[in-house]
């Protein structure tokens, strides 16, 4: 008895999981099955939920009513479990097949945000983070009149800050290792690509550092720098200190990233 007792236990613990296990072949009909999915979503049975609602989404009609509400909600509960790749796949599967219904841009706004919370850190593979774009980008331009534009705007904002960051810290890392040539370009590259963002205004300050150090001489482009920083931010004060006329000792030790 006492070698069979562990083997006993199993048994009963296995026959409990199968008794109370949700089987979606249980409901006979697709509003059973999605009243059974809501449940399930509303108790915080994420697997169950999810089961579920993509069963949804396989067998119910391209015109049934519950078919976007299955999309969406098989993304949320998706999102709720974690699975932020899979979940802005169901949202999109909801704005691609079905452009016209009514959650289509929310279902843009969330796909959006789901890639966008794959992107971690500014210095990480921004993969995710185009991808987050794109859908905001695609809402803005296919649902111009959406209350969820502004949304949208929002996250493109803190999305272009961190691309700027990124190209950034990769300039401020040359400069710091005296390769000026390869920090100019990733400089310009924030003021070309991100105009509108705070690390914009940070590599033309850098950019006019560089240029009035006494190895490269550019004082022209650094003038010319300067004439933008003082049209585009008049009244800043890192601006009116780094474009005030260099003496000869700022020259020799220009500051530069890091130091």
């Amino acid at each position: 008895m006492r070698r069979l007792l562990p083997v006993l236990l199993v048994l009963v613990v296995g026959m409990a999981g199968c008794v109370h296990a949700f089987n979606v072949r249980q409901f006979s009909t697709s509003a059973a099955l999605y009243q059974a999915a809501m449940a399930r979503y509303q108790a915080g049975k994420w697997d169950d939920a999810i089961t579920a609602f993509e069963r949804l989404t396989l067998d119910l009609p391209a015109r049934d009513t519950l078919l976007p509400f299955s999309h969406w909600y098989l993304g949320k509960a998706r999102l709720e479990k974690g699975e932020r790749l899979l979940a802005a796949q169901a949202f999109l599967r909801l704005s691609e097949t079905m452009p016209a219904d009514s959650l289509a841009d929310d279902a843009l706004l969330a796909a959006g945000r789901a890639y966008a919370g794959l992107w971690r850190r500014p210095s990480l593979d921004p993969q995710y983070g185009f991808l987050a774009e794109t859908q905001f980008k695609l809402l803005i331009g296919i649902y111009p009149t959406s209350p969820l534009v502004d949304s949208a705007a929002t996250e493109i904002r803190r999305l272009e800050e961190w691309f700027a960051t990124k190209d950034f810290e990769t300039a401020a890392h040359y400069q710091r290792r005296k390769a000026y040539d390869s920090a100019i370009l990733y400089y310009k590259d924030v003021v070309k690509n991100w105009p509108e963002t705070d690390k914009a205004r940070d590599a033309m300050l850098q950019l006019v550092q560089i240029y009035r150090l006494p190895v490269m001489k550019y004082e022209q482009d650094a003038m010319e720098v300067c004439d933008a920083l003082r049209a585009a931010y008049p009244a800043n004060a890192d601006v009116q200190r780094t474009c005030r006329a260099p003496s000869p000792a700022d020259s020799a030790s220009a500051p530069g990233v890091g130091r």
